[in-house]
């Protein structure tokens, strides 16, 4: 945990913003695997972990505005659970070290919200991410389980996205000590992936970097050499000569923020020829991104930057003809492209997304789009100093997208569909990096990590 006064300030500020009503905050539940005592890793959801910073199961908050209070629900271990799990600090003691007097157990809770209602306090709560909280949720506030989240706070989800957004010294901290891990798993992909081997067995050694640190995953390792498939994980796939391997990974913490790196680097220790082109293409794509990173900048402009910057080596390459602007403005780009530059990271690698990515990345002058491409872009909005962030350009050439667009004809003044033939068993390339935005332009987080195609050769 940080330290309590942290803890009370992030609440204090909540309790500024929303003014009136009752906070309700639950904490996540043990989730069982395939029996009920065997259970999958816990990972707290990460707004309680924020106000509260109480990292166990079981647990719900309350801040109650009307009557200037705090109170963390949970039950206390018995001597049954002690006898499997060892003694553990009391939930009384960790409130205490987030600032929390009141402690009640979790069968108060349902009795404290009936008595809300009854009194026709307004209770805030967050989107449920979690069936199980969903269910409670519909049972003690009698809302239809199919319309909890359209019945979510809105004022609360815009108070809590305005604080965890801009992120405190003490969590960036925390970040670039997660990407420093991510960048000891990349490292380790990079130096021990070999032909012959599976994607399996590397990503095992990926895993295992996560977990000595200290942490755990921020998500599940993407590695494959089917690069073109975007959120493509590891399989039994044996790592050939002349295959590209793409490894998306990050590592999270104990306090649980999250880091998330890519790096695309050929099996055989070379780049081809044809590699190395589109390599380049887009490592200057999210170059001309990152100079752009700062204060003010729509996010939705900066994509569309590297958008064009793409457009521009694939026609240099002969894949692609015409305006880049206009081609980009079409969309002809997304034959290539079909998703965002980057989103927002902290405690969640996809930070803050369980409330909404309309809320985080978006505001109400600023609507996120429903054209091809544009729709996977989730964060569009102007950015501010704090704010951390990825940035990863790629190109993906999926043979269905590619056979379904000729097919149609779509973009045919923008796309030489013949040569793009010659590339259809290409894969994919994507490069990313996590990014601070200061007062002044950005700064790049973690410790460097190679990126160069004669770098990425250097390591093999």
């Amino acid at each position: 945990m940080f330290k309590q006064e942290i803890y009370s300030a992030r609440r204090s500020q909540l309790k500024a913003t929303v003014n009136q009503g009752l906070i309700l905050l639950l904490g996540n539940e043990e989730s069982s695997m395939n029996y009920k005592d065997n259970l999958y890793h816990f990972r707290q959801d990460s707004s309680f972990l924020y106000f509260f910073g109480i990292d166990r199961p079981s647990l719900a908050a309350v801040i109650d505005l009307d009557n200037d209070r705090e109170i963390v629900f949970g039950d206390e271990l018995t001597m049954d659970d002690i006898i499997w799990t060892g003694p553990k600090e009391t939930i009384r003691e960790q409130a205490a070290k987030a600032g929390v007097a009141t402690t009640q157990p979790w069968a108060a809770l349902e009795s404290l919200l009936k008595k809300a209602l009854a009194a026709g306090q307004t209770i805030h709560f967050l989107p449920p991410y979690r069936a199980d909280n969903a269910q409670k949720l519909a049972d003690w506030l009698t809302i239809p389980y199919h319309t909890l989240k359209s019945r979510a706070s809105v004022p609360l989800i815009k108070a809590v996205i305005a604080q965890r957004a801009i992120k405190a010294p003490e969590e960036i901290a925390e970040i670039e000590k997660a990407i420093g891990i991510t960048v000891d798993m990349q490292l380790e992909a990079i130096r021990h992936a070999q032909e012959g081997m599976t994607e399996s067995q590397l990503a095992g050694r990926l895993n295992g970097v996560a977990i000595s640190a200290g942490g755990n995953l921020s998500f599940p390792i993407i590695l494959t050499v089917n690069g073109h498939v975007l959120h493509n994980h590891y399989q039994d796939t044996v790592l050939q000569d002349g295959q590209m391997v793409l490894c998306d990974c990050g590592a999270e913490t104990n306090m649980h923020y999250a880091g998330d790196l890519t790096r695309t680097f050929p099996v055989n220790g070379s780049f081809s020829t044809r590699q190395r082109m589109v390599y380049d293409i887009v490592a200057a794509a999210q170059q001309a991104a990152i100079d752009a990173l700062r204060p003010g900048i729509l996010f939705r402009d900066v994509h569309l930057l590297a958008c064009e910057k793409l457009a521009e080596g694939l026609k240099d390459l002969g894949l692609m003809k015409g305006d880049v602007k206009a081609a980009v403005a079409e969309g002809a780009h997304t034959l290539f492209f079909q998703c965002g530059l980057g989103h927002m990271m902290g405690l969640d690698v996809h930070d803050m997304e369980d409330l909404g990515e309309q809320y985080v990345g978006y505001t109400e002058t600023l609507q996120k789009s429903t054209e091809f491409g544009l729709k996977s872009l989730r964060l569009g909005r102007a950015l501010e100093p704090g704010f951390v962030l990825t940035i990863e350009p790629g190109l993906y050439f999926i043979p269905e997208l590619i056979d379904s667009w000729k097919a149609s004809k779509v973009h045919t003044d923008f796309i030489n569909y013949d040569k793009v033939d010659a590339f259809r068993d290409f894969g994919g390339i994507r490069i990313e990096e996590d990014f601070l935005i200061t007062d002044s332009g950005s700064r790049l987080l973690g410790k460097p990590l190679y990126k160069t195609a004669s770098a990425i050769e250097a390591l093999r």
